[in-house]
């Protein structure tokens, strides 16, 4: 293979084709890949994803494994190294600071939060006309959500939302670059503003904890980057792909009309059908490590990639089928292990509401435009639309 299979363009539109021709000839094999030149491992299948993602030879230290080789990228500090971007004891301080924001009960507490700003975007909404389902409510809530835990001010949440989508674009690495100094120096003004004038708001509370916590000021700014980037993006996916996927199976959103109290546990399906993450975040090898029986040497990138593991038949029958009534608890868009992602359940609890919402209000919605138009986001990382018309 001489090409990077995951940057072609009908990766983008469709990464699934792809993810189960490679699959079937090895769930772990060496591809090409854009970043720099380095060759990678991707692992596509589920056993073997699941498995990797526990391997503590596999570090999520970008700066270790990048440190001495030439590279013309420019990200921000807080953006290049934050929890994701660490391991243990780094990583350790940094999750205990952020896991007690995403409590079953803090996310409990915000659930009256997460159900009025879902009214007040769908009181614009009227029957015979047409929304943007991304624009006009996956994009908007979490943004909304996520910047009300961390006090972000209302005029900043559209920019800091807009540089965000930014930082996933996979063909402009300038672009990528620019959005995490925009981003990384906006938080930092924001971070030393609360610093300087202590008070009782959400973001002079995460200033608090993560000082308790031994984090100093550009660890306290790459968190709440980190925070910021994945509370919302990976979310808006979430709800995105989970409408689509209803639209395009009928049958599933009926029974969700007739019973929204099904929403809740149609959630992991949806996640497993069609992730908001279809390539987790940068690993590399250490040491010498067999994974599916695949020898990986020491020094290498490791990509794996829920979206695939998350079809394969081995752990999913009929992967490529929707089916509310299946026990679909073992996907792996979340990630899993110690870099399982703190915001399930703020994502899982927003998605619910938006989705029980849509089916209450909207019974007869369906989609304004042929599902083959749409346009998905230009990024291996994500999985997203860039926009959903839909009919109300």
């Amino acid at each position: 293979m001489t090409e990077d299979p995951l940057r072609d363009p009908h990766f983008f539109a469709d990464p699934y084709p792809t993810y189960e021709r490679l699959r079937q000839d090895c769930p772990v094999r060496r591809i090409p890949t854009g970043s720099g030149g380095h060759p990678a491992y991707l692992i596509t299948g589920h056993p073997e994803a699941r498995e990797a993602f526990t391997d503590p030879r596999l570090s999520k230290d970008t700066a270790r494994f990048f440190a001495g080789r030439p590279s013309n990228r420019d990200l921000h500090p807080a953006i290049a190294r934050n929890m994701l971007a660490s391991d243990p004891p780094a990583h350790t301080r940094h999750r205990r600071v952020a896991t007690p924001l995403f409590t079953t009960g803090r996310v409990r507490e915000l659930r009256p939060f997460i159900t009025r700003v879902v009214d007040d975007l769908m009181a614009a909404w009227r029957p015979g006309s047409e929304v943007d389902l991304v624009a006009d409510l996956a994009v908007p809530l979490p943004v909304t959500v996520v910047c009300e835990l961390l006090g972000v001010p209302e005029s900043d949440r559209a920019a800091l939302a807009g540089w965000s989508r930014d930082l996933f674009d996979a063909t402009d690495t300038e672009r990528v670059d620019a959005a995490s100094h925009r981003i990384g120096d906006h938080l930092t003004h924001l971070v030393d503003t609360a610093r300087a004038a202590p008070g009782e708001g959400p973001l002079h509370s995460l200033v608090r904890d993560c000082d308790e916590g031994g984090l100093d000021r550009d660890e306290t700014v790459s968190l709440a980057a980190l925070l910021l980037i994945a509370g919302h993006e990976t979310t808006t996916h979430f709800i995105g792909n989970a409408v689509l996927a209803l639209l395009r199976h009928p049958e599933a959103f009926d029974r969700l009309r007739r019973d929204p109290d099904l929403v809740p546990g149609a959630l992991d399906e949806l996640l497993r059908f069609d992730s908001p993450v279809s390539v987790a975040t940068f690993r590399h090898s250490t040491q010498d490590l067999r994974v599916g029986g695949v020898d990986i040497p020491a020094g290498f990138p490791v990509l794996i990639a829920p979206g695939a593991a998350n079809r394969d038949p081995a752990a999913f029958p009929g992967p490529d089928r929707l089916d509310l009534d299946r026990d679909a608890g073992g996907h792996l868009s979340f990630g899993h292990g110690i870099h399982r992602c703190p915001g399930a359940p703020l994502a899982r609890a927003e998605a619910e509401i938006a989705l029980r919402a849509l089916v209450t209000r909207f019974p007869d919605v369906r989609a304004a435009v042929p599902p083959d138009s749409l346009t998905w986001r230009r990024t291996r990382l994500t999985r997203g639309l860039a926009a959903l018309p839909l009919a109300l």
